[in-house]
């Protein structure tokens, strides 16, 4: 891949009003859809994504979604220096951030803070621009009812692509009946649209060398609490030090135990259209599984 960083340089430059010239620009592991560097002058480093380029709105999304939560004071985020494109790729600059060791103390400070940055609110579930959860589109077209939003943009959205992809059958049946009965699974409960990370497992939560929680790759949007804390779940790495944390921060209501398979189902669905049929037979099960408490 040619890597324009004269013309990266440039546009660091002129966002953040001082000289950078790149001495390195190393490689960094671990990221399934960007490729990631490690840029460094004889003063700074930065944190930079780069991706074809005709993805440059997800690398916009995201820089939006960073400055949304940093506004919030609450979970530290990556501060979003720029992002553009050049003639080769598109591009996103970050604050480099040198990593460090959980503890029982990050891991509860984690739970609060993410408490506190849910009760950021608006007046609408949603957002002011789509983004992308992964590499795959995510629609944050405003709304005022939360099982409405749910099943159009999220679930329906998903279980369309998978037809488009092939996994034709009973996702879409069951899907379509889930949809029809989704509001049995909201009595008594009804979600304020809370400000979401909207990605939020194990491998974009992290702490600085300072012990602070740190979280990254937002998929932002204003929406159901429990949708975040559901993906906590989802594939491990959250103490019971954070859980404990948030909920004496702010409780989470007794439904939340069921809910949050339908939540995670958002998430598995966008993984079979992502990776694969492999996750077919689990996004199944969870269906049947909410069914079987509302039928």
């Amino acid at each position: 891949m040619l890597i324009k960083w004269q013309a990266i340089s440039t546009d660091i430059e002129a966002a953040t009003g001082l000289p950078f010239k790149v001495l390195s620009a190393h490689a960094l592991s671990g990221g399934d859809i960007n490729v990631a560097y490690r840029l460094q002058s004889a003063q700074k480093s930065f944190f930079v994504k780069l991706n074809d380029v005709d993805l440059v709105s997800m690398f916009e999304a995201e820089f939006a979604g960073l400055q949304e939560l940093a506004k919030t004071n609450t979970v530290r985020v990556p501060v979003p220096v720029v992002c553009g494109k050049t003639t080769e790729q598109s591009y996103l600059v970050l604050e480099n951030i040198e990593l460090g060791g959980s503890n029982k103390a990050s891991d509860g400070l984690l739970g609060q803070q993410l408490a506190l940055q849910h009760q950021q609110k608006q007046p609408y579930f949603g957002w002011h621009r789509d983004n992308t959860i992964g590499s795959t589109l995510q629609i944050n077209s405003s709304s005022n009812n939360w099982q409405s939003f749910w099943c159009e943009q999220r679930l329906k959205f998903q279980l369309h692509l998978a037809a488009t992809n092939g996994y034709i059958g009973r996702l879409q049946t069951d899907g379509e009946h889930l949809c029809n009965k989704l509001v049995m699974l909201f009595e008594n409960y009804q979600p304020q649209p809370s400000l979401l990370h909207g990605d939020l497992w194990g491998g974009n939560a992290a702490v600085d060398k300072r012990g602070v929680p740190v979280i990254f790759d937002p998929a932002c949007y204003y929406g159901d609490r429990e949708a975040d804390l559901a993906m906590t779940e989802l594939f491990g790495g959250f103490s019971r030090y954070f859980y404990d944390a948030y909920q004496a921060t702010w409780p989470l209501d007794k439904g939340y135990g069921i809910r949050k398979t339908l939540y995670n189902l958002y998430h598995i669905l966008n993984h079979l259209n992502l990776f694969g049929r492999g996750y077919q037979r689990q996004a199944e099960n969870m269906m049947a599984l909410l069914l079987s408490e509302i039928s």
